[in-house]
């Protein structure tokens, strides 16, 4: 018996080793990443103006992203996991009550990035293009093209003009 147990005794601390090292898994909490816009130009904040971006999910339906954000110089919007491009509708409502609709397509190329093959994949992206609008927005530029989970990094400068 005392033979039977020395061998069972490093097999059990062994099961136990790794089940104790399998548990410290660092998944992400969060698999979505985020573009930031910055104003640059003649407009660096919507001062008096509210900003509304929705986008249109999978199922159609629209999503509101931010809604009513107010005296805005930045935001930070997500990304689709895999579409090959996002669509954006801006509505901003300015001090006179007057609003301005713009449509922005942000096309990309989609890269499945894993931590770990027990964690459920991310998507980082390279941006590819920018279209717009021109009802308010006057152009949006690619500053950094490279999305992953570092949204410190401004990805558009985006540029307002002025309606009088």
């Amino acid at each position: 018996k005392r033979d039977k147990m020395r061998k069972i005794i490093p097999i059990i601390l062994f099961a136990i080793a790794t089940m104790v090292s399998c548990s410290t898994l660092d998944c992400p909490l969060n698999n979505t990443v985020y573009t930031k816009y910055k104003l640059d130009g003649n407009v660096t904040q919507l001062t008096g103006s509210y900003m509304t971006i929705s986008t249109n999910k999978q199922d159609g339906e629209d999503s509101i992203l931010i809604n009513q954000d107010e005296n805005v110089d930045s935001f930070m919007l997500p990304m689709s996991y895999t579409n090959a491009a996002d669509t954006l509708y801006f509505e901003i409502q300015d001090a006179q009550e007057r609003v301005f609709k713009d449509t922005l397509i942000v096309s990309k190329d989609n890269h499945p990035h894993f931590e770990s093959i027990d964690c459920s994949p991310s998507y980082f992206h390279t941006i590819t293009g920018v279209t717009t609008t021109h009802h308010l927005i006057d152009s949006v530029v690619i500053n950094h093209k490279d999305v992953n989970f570092d949204a410190t990094k401004s990805h558009f400068l985006i540029y307002f003009g002025t309606r009088d």
